[in-house]
């Protein structure tokens, strides 16, 4: 079996300490940016940040701050979103964005683009206050409004009254991102495949319709200036230890934070894995059958089994590449400027 090529999407965690201390932003970006740079070392093919807002979990709210840094960090890796939430954006603004992203690390920038909000809906409406550009009916439209203005020759704008006004990204652009669509609904996926867009489909967010997706995205695809043929890979929560044991029990912070996303609960920053084990003995039933129904679309496990699952489930559908959510939880005694667990996943799972 031919082993797939390995990338990263990050959310920045935030996690809790000893003695109820909290690691800070800086510490999860500190422990973030440690991570870009080891996976740049082991040959990961990119690393891509998500947008996520209003979470005591996640640091994640800003990715074109976090992709800037971490090309800074970096020399060979592709960095990039995974993704910018577009309903949240001004076109202009992202295109623009992206464009110094790639003058800072010339060909090495993915622009991801999604179109959930990425929080909750007081969230959305203070993010969409600027007006238009959060009309998601328009988000088709605001796709391709960025693609032109990232090219050399820029987008022309025609008024009704007549003339022309042509916008660019830049300047002088040399080159453009690599634009992908991303999504977990058959939507997402006929959209791309309309486009001739690169897909991936977020399997780490949900799983649901994963093969539906994918057909619709193979079968429909338009071939177009930037993509003869349909290119797609997948996302996976994963965790690797030297144990099945350590990795069962690093994974149990993530799992109760997504439970607690699914009853509607408070968010917190997650766990240390003492905190997580204690209160998962403690829970009612309902916790522990939504643990178990989360965990079984997650690969976790000692890390020549981990690997060897993923290579399967490249291979059953049909891609060459899988991004990991490296989730693995840390233990009270680790430094909270560091994720040991997750540094130690890439590096078990890297070949």
């Amino acid at each position: 079996m031919t082993s797939a090529a390995l990338s990263v999407l990050d959310l920045v965690p935030v996690r809790s300490g000893v003695d109820g201390s909290t690691q800070t932003s800086a510490q999860a970006v500190a422990a973030s940016m440690a991570l870009a740079q080891r996976a740049d070392e082991l040959g990961y093919r990119r690393y891509w940040f998500a947008e996520h807002h209003n979470m005591p979990s996640v640091a994640s709210t800003a990715p074109p701050v976090l992709i800037a840094a971490a090309a800074s960090r970096t020399s060979r890796i592709r960095v990039g979103s995974g993704g910018v939430m577009l309903p949240n954006h001004a076109p202009l603004v992202v295109a623009e964005q992206f464009a110094a992203l790639e003058a800072i690390a010339p060909g090495r920038i993915d622009l991801g683009i999604g179109r959930a909000p990425g929080s909750d809906p007081v969230i959305t409406q203070l993010l969409r206050q600027s007006g238009t550009s959060g009309d998601v009916e328009r988000f088709p439209s605001h796709v391709q409004d960025i693609a032109l203005m990232l090219r050399h020759e820029g987008a022309t704008v025609r008024f009704t009254s007549g003339g022309e006004y042509t916008v660019r990204a830049t300047p002088m652009a040399s080159d453009a991102p690599e634009i992908w669509l991303l999504g977990s609904s058959d939507y997402s996926a006929q959209l791309a495949a309309s486009l001739g867009l690169p897909y991936v489909f977020a399997n780490h967010f949900s799983g649901q319709g994963l093969q539906r997706a994918l057909d619709l995205y193979r079968s429909a695809f338009q071939p177009s200036s930037v993509l003869e043929t349909p290119r797609t890979f997948l996302t996976a929560n994963v965790v690797a230890a030297p144990s099945a044991d350590e990795a069962a029990a690093r994974a149990l912070p993530q799992l109760r934070m997504m439970t607690r996303l699914r009853r509607n609960q408070p968010l917190t920053p997650l766990e240390s894995v003492e905190q997580a084990q204690r209160g998962l003995a403690e829970a009612d039933a309902g916790e522990q059958t939504l643990v178990d129904g989360i965990r079984a679309n997650w690969f976790i496990g000692e890390a020549g089994e981990v690997r060897t699952t993923l290579d399967a489930f490249a291979a059953q559908y049909g891609v060459d590449e899988i991004m990991i959510s490296p989730v693995a939880g840390s233990f009270e005694s680790e430094p909270l400027d560091a994720t040991p667990g997750r540094v130690q996943t890439l590096e078990l799972l890297a070949r």
